[in-house]
This record gives C-alpha cells, structure tokens and sequence, in this order.
C-alpha cells in the first residue's frame, strides 16, 4: 500500500483501539481535507469503519484505484435522494457494507453522443475494482462530498462531477463540455455485485449530451471506446445476452437500455429531449422491471 493510504489508517486504527465499540461508530479516518467536506448541521453523519483487514487484503489493487477508493468521499442519500452523509468509495463499495448499512450513494451515468447521434461507449479498464473490462455508457462515476457537487439546484452538482469526471476519464476537455449543455432526463436507484466483494449500490442521475468532442482515453480508468448507432448497439446486446466472446455490458447501462435509451434516443435525434425530462421520479429498476419510489 503507499503512504498516501497506509500511514493515515494505521494511525487511526491504533488510536481506536481504546475506543469503545459504541463511540468507534463516530469515528472513520479520512484523508480529505477539511475545506473539501463541508459538514452542514442537518446532515445525518453515518459513519463504516474499514478495517486493518479490509486494507491488507487489497494490498494488489491498483496503486491508482486504491487511491481513489480511500481519498473520495462518496455522498450518501436516502431513497428520497436526500443527503444523509458521506462514506469513501471503498466502503460504498463494499457489499459486505452495502448491505449491513444500506449504504446508498448518489451517482451519474452520462450519455454523450455526437452529431450523427452516435453514442460514445467506454470500455473500463483491466484495473477498475468494480465491473473490470465491461462495456457500458460514455461516463458513469459520483459526486463528491465537496461545495462544488454538492449543489442541489438544476442538478449543477452532478453535473459539475460529470464534466469533472469526462476529462480525469476520457480527457475530453471542460470547455467541449459545457454544464449548462448536461440534460439530467431521470434518477434511478439499483443495486448489483460485481463479484463475491465489491458491487453498486446506486441512486444514479441519467445526463444526455449531444456534443462532437475530442476524446483522449486515461488508460487507468478505459480500456477502449467506440461510437454505435442504434443498430450497433443492439449487436452488442445479442452479443452480450449470448456470451460471445466475453463480451459484457454493466448492469446500470443495461437498466437503462432496458427501461429508456432507445425511446430517449428518438428525442436526440427530434431535438425534443426536454420533452423526455424527469426528475420528479426515481426509477427502482430490477433486472428488467421499473419500480417507481
């Protein structure tokens, strides 16, 4: 493990062994700097220790995810999608937490296609913790518990986060992609695993935009991308529905294949997408079935 995650954890982890078990509930080591996490009084603080254990065992991981996994702070909500908290990625990853806590976190899934309303597609890269090597949507990360993707209003924090994470992922300039052009369409909540450990658990912003924009894959976080039309798209659900040649698609890009893209993607194409917008409803999709909350 480096430095940036060892020294911070096992200083906390000696320090917390003379703390009861009630009071260790209050406490979880963080490495974000104070500035970068405001902490409002009517936020509900819950807190999942990780344990010497946890960290040992992840000693291989990727020396850039394990970072990632430790230093962002996810924004845990309700199923109401109201803030209740924050966790670090890693144990919002954790099934294990996921589902001793009900730990849900607030996400983003972006749509991006071109001018011939093509969609860009990402491949993740062999080292991402969660769904390695799977196909799925132009862009799919988190907010982060800081003042900048925290702003409820017109949704400008998650879309603060998506032009954030458009250029750390697919180096796709800020300036290509302008906030005001993200469409938040809809918010869903889901639940997968990604193996006997790590999985999702979701409330995800669903942001379309239609943009030709210079794309420079980060080889830490894509393994590949393409453009697909409709029909291409399609390929690659007989595809993956079919097991050829490994291929697989991740389970929040499949939901939304599913339950919306193809009649969203009429809108693109009709330059009626506003007409499509809602953010009054939180989709529970299961599989293939939608479960309005």
């Amino acid at each position: 493990m480096s430095s940036l995650t060892s020294i911070p954890f096992q200083k906390w982890l000696a320090a917390s062994s003379s703390i009861s078990p009630l009071k260790s509930l209050l406490f979880k080591p963080t490495s974000c700097k104070p500035l970068c996490h405001p902490k409002p009084t009517h936020f509900h603080l819950r807190f999942a220790t990780s344990t010497m254990g946890d960290v040992a065992a992840d000693s291989g991981m990727d020396a850039v995810q394990r970072r990632l996994m430790f230093e962002d702070e996810c924004i845990l909500v309700d199923e109401n999608d109201q803030v209740v908290g924050h966790e670090s990625k890693y144990n919002c990853h954790l099934m294990e937490k996921i589902e001793a806590l009900n730990l849900l976190h607030r996400a983003f899934s972006v749509f991006l296609f071109n001018s011939k309303y093509e969609l860009l597609l990402q491949q993740r890269s062999t080292t991402k913790v969660t769904f390695p090597l799977v196909w799925t949507n132009t862009c799919c990360s988190h907010p982060l518990y800081r003042d900048s993707e925290l702003i409820e209003e017109n949704a400008l924090g998650v879309r603060n986060a998506a032009q954030r994470k458009l250029l750390d992922e697919l180096g796709i300039p800020a300036e290509d992609v302008p906030v005001d052009q993200f469409v938040p369409l809809g918010r869903m909540l889901y639940k997968a695993p990604s193996d006997g450990k790590w999985g999702e658990h979701e409330l995800d912003y669903l942001l379309f935009i239609v943009r030709d924009v210079s794309v420079h894959p980060n080889p830490d976080e894509v393994h590949d991308v393409k453009y697909v039309n409709r029909e291409e798209l399609r390929e690659l659900l007989r595809k993956a529905d079919a097991g050829e040649g490994g291929l697989k698609l991740s389970p929040w890009f499949r939901l939304v294949v599913d339950n919306f893209l193809f009649k969203w993607w009429d809108h693109v194409e009709k330059g009626t997408i506003n007409e499509a917008v809602d953010m009054k409803t939180i989709h529970k999709l299961i599989e293939k079935s939608s479960i309005t909350v």
